[in-house]
């Protein structure tokens, strides 16, 4: 199994959106996107009444972020509140700091390949998914889609794990073409289903041989909406082979594939015997991979802050949010650091 390491976002537009860049990086002159999160106080509250304090309200706008924490020893780092951060904010754009521990809260999508033979592959690790969705909290929630040539819903947000295993067992699709990204937006979309909690983690686990022959949706496009909706992908790849200089190596997975975890803050595994290729992929045991998504949730949280209606104004404000001496954190590819400095720039306000 190999874990490659993380690399810069991409540079996206949208509406509704600020842009962040660590100034330790802008070289690079890079720079990612992260949605306002927003919705009416009376719509989410009828939905989930006993999640009224963590309901995102309309008058207010939070930009949330995903970050890793360690400490200088590399090991995750728990407890940590918005007391611990600092913020020097010389245009008085931000109204309060966020923090809130990754792995309590989360809504979980298993986006399974149902093509050619990963089917049996699904069927011996489903024990080992729903033991990784166990080590999470209370209020988390899994659903399932298969895909082939569409992507199907199998089973929606919920907690009944014996629905859910029973969700990862269909029929192969035998020579019928595969539509990844068509089921990345389609497990993103799902997330409209719910409602919008700040405290919320996003995430879809995407397991697949990595070959791409169907898709209406575009890579950019599919990596995009999980930005605009604050979706992380962990891409689990299961790969194919091909004779290249006289040798079985990887088949070169879809364009975009391997993005799709890089580029929302999650992480691409390439799994099985790549030295042995003949070793059949039955044996497989996706066991260490769901506990490194386990270990690598635990360094997780959400930093956001609340922007100003004043700072509404079309220019780049400057932040810099740090955390205790001898704790650092990472946003998205731009590496550790104790603190990192920010711009924001939020769209000016339309004239009438």
């Amino acid at each position: 199994m190999s874990v490659p390491s993380e690399t810069s976002s991409s540079k996206l537009t949208s509406t509704n959106a600020v842009y962040l860049l660590p100034a330790r990086k802008c070289a690079l002159l890079l720079s990612f996107i992260l949605a306002i999160a927003w919705l009416p106080n009376t719509t989410t509250e009828a939905q989930e009444p006993e999640a009224v304090d963590e309901v995102v309200r309309i008058d207010t706008h939070l930009v949330v972020i995903p970050i890793r924490v360690r400490d200088k020893r590399g090991q995750a780092v728990g407890g940590l509140t918005q007391n611990d951060l600092t913020l020097k904010d010389e245009d008085n754009a931000t109204s309060g700091l966020y923090l809130y521990r990754g792995a309590d809260r989360v809504s979980l999508v298993f986006a399974l390949d149902q093509s050619g033979s990963l089917r049996e592959i699904m069927n011996q690790q489903r024990d080992a998914a729903l033991a990784l969705f166990g080590q999470f909290g209370e209020k988390s929630q899994v659903a399932v889609i298969r895909f082939a040539e569409r992507p199907q819903l199998a089973i929606p947000f919920g907690r009944d794990l014996d629905a859910t295993r029973a969700a990862f067992s269909a029929s192969a699709a035998v020579n019928q073409h595969t539509a990844i990204f068509d089921a990345a937006g389609a497990a993103v979309k799902l997330f409209e289903t719910l409602p919008r909690l700040r405290s919320e983690r996003r995430l879809v686990i995407l397991i697949s041989d990595g070959l791409d022959t169907a898709s209406a949706v575009k890579p950019a496009a599919a990596i995009e909406a999980a930005l605009k909706n604050q979706v992380t992908f962990y891409v689990i790849h299961l790969p194919l082979f091909t004779p290249r200089d006289g040798r079985l190596k990887v088949r070169t997975p879809a364009k975009g594939f391997r993005e799709l975890a890089e580029k929302t803050g999650g992480k691409y595994f390439l799994v099985g015997d790549v030295a042995s290729p003949l070793t059949s992929q039955a044996n497989i045991d996706l066991s260490p991979v769901f506990k490194a998504i386990e270990e690598d949730l635990k360094s997780q949280y959400l930093l956001g802050f609340y922007t100003k209606e004043t700072a509404n104004d079309g220019r780049m404000h400057r932040l810099v949010i740090g955390l205790p001496a001898g704790v650092e954190y990472q946003v998205g590819g731009f590496g550790y650091s104790q603190k990192h400095e920010f711009f924001s720039a939020p769209s000016a306000p339309k004239k009438p």
